[in-house]
């Protein structure tokens, strides 16, 4: 997995890309929203549209971010999300617990 920063009115946007395999990858992402809490930054969107893979690790990933921000008074939006990690987010009933957006425009516009 790769990850781009960027910032839009104070939401920090990540781009995730690649594969989402578990391992490494959620030090990457545990790491990253680690020191936007301690930057005071506590909005985040993941936008996941060049997200080619996620196993179920991958999700495990997603879910600990989630909570890690959640637990801290922020959260943890997705944008992006493709046909095949939308289907995983059904079936694993998590669309219920993410909030997904089509845009990464409207994921940081619902932040208000």
């Amino acid at each position: 997995m790769k990850m781009e920063e960027t910032a839009f009115d104070g939401v920090v946007v990540l781009t995730l890309s690649g594969k989402i395999m578990g391992g490494p990858d959620a030090s990457l992402l545990n790491e990253r929203l680690h020191r936007s809490i301690q930057a005071g930054q506590i909005r985040v969107v993941a936008d996941l549209s060049k997200v080619e893979w996620m196993n179920s690790s991958g999700l495990g990933i997603l879910i600990g971010g989630l909570t890690t921000m959640r637990n801290n008074g922020g959260d943890l939006k997705l944008a992006n999300i493709t046909d095949r990690i939308q289907s995983l987010l059904m079936i694993t009933k998590l669309l219920t617990v993410f909030e997904t957006f089509d845009t990464v425009e409207n994921a940081v516009e619902s932040f208000g």
